[in-house]
């Protein structure tokens, strides 16, 4: 069985470079490969940097620029005790690309990754040249499921368990994050994921500091700023600035979590191409269960110009060659 310590789970070496970048008042980890324009890569809930290990070389090798951070709260990032809403997420992401020495840049975001890709778009859209969104609808569209769908609501039955203080931190990382492995392998559409590494290196990286703590107060905020002011004038914000930025949306279609009717709802939010990849017998996590998919969806994505552009009724399935409609 394999086995890590949580310094050796974030620390993992390959075809990259580990490196530090101030940004937004908080330093950040982060891992490069390549030269070239610069792609940002946002990880989700309960992961770290490492799950873009398959599109890392495969983006430097097509002449980007790749750069996968650890979120504020995660894997080698500081853990401060505030800074979980998304508005301050997306301010991170802003500045991490401007600490890189680039204006803009395109975001690819899985889960929490991507709700942050998301925000950053709409709040900040100067920074953002192009959007992949994986496994998250728009930050508005899951707010209206949560409120309105059932189905929606009681798949994200997790996040209201996630209120709770200090108990949901505790059962995160009892018996070394043995939770960690069940939200990867129950949110997996593949019975073969995660593999032993993959789950060692995520229940390692869990277990850094206050990681529990600092990746349920994201959804915290989520949950309880719905009724808040400040969730209020976020959903109005992100509601009416429509995103500009070409958009890339994967969802896979077995996806528990996240419901593809939720995810679907979000091309509403978008002003300028959008393309929507249905993944079948894919879940929560397409980047692992079918990265070289993906990762030949994304670059093509990136290749084409004019961007992708389906016609809005065009949310089913993913076609057997990508291509723009």
């Amino acid at each position: 069985m394999t086995t890590y310590t949580p310094e050796q789970a974030i620390a993992a070496t390959g075809p990259w470079s580990h490196r530090e970048i101030a940004a937004n008042s908080a330093r950040f980890h982060a891992v490069s490969a390549g030269e070239g324009p610069l792609v940002l890569l946002l990880h989700g809930f309960p992961q770290f940097w490492w799950t873009w290990r398959h599109l890392l070389p495969e983006l430097a090798d097509a002449g980007y620029r790749a750069v996968a951070v650890d979120l504020r709260g995660y894997g080698g990032s500081d853990h401060p005790p505030r800074g979980y809403d998304l508005n301050t997420a997306a301010k991170d992401v802003g500045a991490i690309i401007r600490s890189l020495g680039e204006p803009n840049a395109t975001v690819i975001g899985q889960g929490m990754g991507a709700l942050l890709g998301w925000s950053t778009a709409a709040l900040d859209p100067e920074v953002v040249n192009r959007l992949v969104a994986i496994s998250m609808p728009h930050p508005v569209r899951m707010r209206q499921a949560l409120l309105s769908d059932r189905g929606q609501l009681a798949a994200s039955s997790y996040l209201l368990g996630f209120q709770r203080p200090w108990i949901p931190e505790r059962q995160l990382v009892r018996d070394d994050a043995q939770q960690i492995e069940h939200y990867l392998s129950s949110w997996s559409a593949d019975p073969a994921w995660p593999d032993d590494e993959a789950s060692a290196r995520y229940r390692a990286a869990f277990q850094i500091g206050n990681t529990a703590h600092c990746a349920l107060e994201y959804y915290r905020w989520i949950v309880r700023s719905i009724m808040r002011t400040d969730g209020r004038r976020f959903a109005d914000l992100a509601s009416s600035n429509k995103i500009t930025a070409p958009v890339l949306q994967i969802q896979g279609a077995a996806d528990r979590t996240i419901l593809p009717r939720t995810a679907a709802g979000s091309r509403e939010f978008v002003a300028g191409p959008y393309a929507w990849r249905s993944l079948p017998e894919v879940g929560h996590f397409p980047q692992e269960e079918q990265p070289h998919v993906v990762d030949s969806l994304i670059l093509d994505w990136l290749a084409s110009n004019p961007p992708w552009d389906d016609p809005p009724a065009d949310q089913t399935s993913l076609p057997s060659s990508p291509s723009p409609a």
